[in-house]
């Protein structure tokens, strides 16, 4: 029977040494060798204090709501004679505002960390884990990627290092050292769950299933070599908890943000003046593209560095600066990158064939104004061609050709249906449709009834200052 038994063991199959278990990762030396960089950030804010009843309480609002309502006098504050000039002015006294994460940059006091930890704060305070705490000045901010870097008055400080964000691979394990709850030098591991999440307009966030909860902001992702890959920055969560799934800004867009905002305490950016959307399957088909790919161009504003370059309404962006476009959002993380006043090549697919032009990059601007000119004219007689498409169009009066600047175009009436789906409105401009420019209301009832109505149809026209792209899929 043994002997049976040794024979039918000898014949079993060897697990292959892929599928051999392997020992799990021990942080022990990650969190000795990196701890030290990690601080603590609490920050302060001023606010007015409450008048103090007689015993040393505090007056609620509401009471003092009451009081000033119906003229009661606030107990046991003596009124001061004279001038109200000279009458003692509220105190103000500083209170927590909240408590973050951060982690030594240089070794002469550069702290990066999460903007949104610092944004409005007072007073910033620094604890390192040898307890002593410094008074920190806000270098900057930039609220897009929302990084900030802070400085205290300090040298010889455990400065981390910075690793390639571009070795990271998903399911490495990962760790974070943070303030979560305000429990300072917590240390958490995971793994990599994705590489270039898309939640914003400037960052692919480096999405991990380490746990993150609020405190943790601003803290290091660590790397197994030991080295920073990441800022912590936002969670998924329906319960203000931890639920599996955390984003961390890359660090080489951290230090990127993070040089401007040392060297001049703000971050410059790139602009070209475009409103852009993903291309879908119906845009695809409807301009001729084998396959949804790159940024469509919605809108273009008048006078902007895409209008100066040619970049029309309806253009699909499918390179740009050397770079394939895959996505619509990889566009503005590539012009924003680029150095205002930089001459760039773009590829744009139009009508069927690609075109390079060339633009000169502008910057973005802290806030611009939409301004929309009001139309006083009379109303030509509506047509009624476009009612297939949700559309009642006008000729387009010659004096607000010349006031837009345009050769022509058909003014929208009313919209319904298809046309108010796609995002058309009264008052907007149309200047070309279905892959047919429109400069009068004859040239839009041609274009109609040459286009295949089983198709989505494309169309172009004009909104304020804007040029833009809109597909309409007709009723069946």
């Amino acid at each position: 029977m043994a002997a049976a038994t040794a024979a039918a063991l000898s014949l079993m199959p060897l697990a292959p040494a892929s599928a051999q278990l392997r020992v799990l990762p021990d942080f022990t030396e990650l969190v000795e060798q990196v701890g030290p960089s990690v601080v603590n950030i609490r920050t302060l804010e001023k606010v007015a204090a409450r008048p103090r009843l007689g015993n040393g309480g505090a007056i609620d609002e509401e009471m003092l709501e009451f009081f000033r309502r119906f003229g009661v006098p606030i107990p046991n504050i003596p009124r001061q004679p004279g001038p109200r000039s000279n009458r003692p002015q509220p105190q103000e006294e500083e209170q927590p505002r909240g408590v973050g994460s951060g982690f030594i940059l240089t070794t002469d006091g550069y702290i990066m960390t999460n903007a949104h930890v610092v944004d409005g704060a007072d007073e910033v305070l620094v604890t390192l884990t040898d307890d002593r705490e410094f008074k920190a000045r806000i270098v900057g901010t930039d609220k897009r990627t929302d990084v900030a870097v802070v400085k205290i008055d300090a040298t010889g400080l455990p400065a981390v290092k910075v690793g390639d964000v571009g070795r990271l691979k998903v399911g490495e394990w990962v760790m974070a050292i943070g303030s979560p709850f305000g429990l300072k030098n917590t240390v958490t591991a995971g793994i990599v769950s994705a590489k270039a999440r898309d939640t914003g307009d400037y960052l692919p966030f480096i999405q991990t299933d380490v746990a993150i909860n609020p405190g943790n902001s601003g803290g290091p992702l660590i790397n197994m070599r030991g080295e920073v890959v990441g800022i912590n920055s936002q969670i998924y969560s329906r319960s203000g908890g931890f639920m599996g799934i955390s984003f961390a800004i890359p660090m080489d867009e951290a230090i990127r943000v993070s040089d401007q905002l040392r060297t001049s305490g703000r971050v410059s950016r790139g602009r070209i003046g475009v409103q852009i959307d993903q291309v879908t399957k119906d845009v695809a088909e409807a301009i001729g593209m084998a396959k949804p790919t790159g940024a469509l161009v919605r809108g273009v504003e008048a006078g902007s560095p895409a209008d100066k370059a040619g970049i029309e309404a309806g253009d699909i962006i499918i390179r740009f600066d050397g770079k394939s476009i895959d996505r619509h959002s990889d566009l503005p993380r590539l012009v924003g990158n680029i150095k205002p006043g930089t001459r760039s090549n773009l590829t744009v697919f139009r009508r069927g064939s690609t075109k390079d032009l060339t633009i000169t990059v502008g910057e973005v601007e802290s806030e611009q104004v939409a301004q929309r000119s009001a139309d006083t004219d009379e109303k030509p007689k509506a047509s009624t061609a476009g009612q297939a498409l949700g559309l009642t169009v006008s000729e387009l009066p010659d004096a607000r050709k010349k006031e837009l600047k345009l050769k022509g175009g058909v003014k929208v009436d009313a919209v319904a249906e298809a046309a108010q789906r796609a995002g058309i409105r009264e008052g907007d401009i149309i200047t070309a449709i279905a892959n047919y420019e429109v400069n009068t209301m004859k040239d839009f009832e041609s274009a109609l009834s040459k286009a295949d109505r089983t198709k989505p149809i494309n169309i172009l026209f004009r909104r304020g200052d804007w040029v833009q792209y809109a597909v309409i899929r007709p009723n069946r």
